[in-house]
């Protein structure tokens, strides 16, 4: 199970990579049309999402430590992505700062959970 799976966290992991730093071309490869204005923004997202599941079910010992490592990828880059988007003011709707706290929120959580910070220092995990 080990191959398959990391073959398929590998090939989410690219795919991501490529959605994130190059959507229009990934786009035009994929799909053999161009992307602009807001399905960018919408491609970008996907691609954190898939590098963050490939993340998530990398082969490992831990489950467990895999969903959280997962999902603090996801939590961190969608909340610098969200907080980008906001300060260039391009893409801009009401909910869009409280949703850049809730993530920033749940983001230091899972972090904190990950590497066993609690009151400010480090516990042995």
């Amino acid at each position: 199970m080990n191959k398959p799976l990391a073959a398929a966290a590998i090939f989410e992991i690219a795919t991501g990579v490529a959605l994130i730093v190059a959507p229009v071309f990934f786009a035009k490869l994929l799909l053999g049309s161009e992307l602009s204005g807001l399905p960018v923004t919408i491609g970008r997202l996907t691609g954190i999402s898939l590098l963050s599941l490939g993340f998530a079910c990398w082969p490992g010992k831990s489950q467990a430590r895999g969903a959280a490592f997962g999902m603090a990828t996801y939590g961190v880059l969608v909340t610098l992505y969200l907080t980008w988007l906001g300060i260039r003011g391009e893409w801009f709707g009401p909910l869009l700062w409280p949703a850049v706290g809730v993530h920033t929120v749940l983001t230091v959580l899972l972090l904190r959970e990950l590497f066993g910070v609690q009151g400010g220092a480090v516990q042995g995990k």
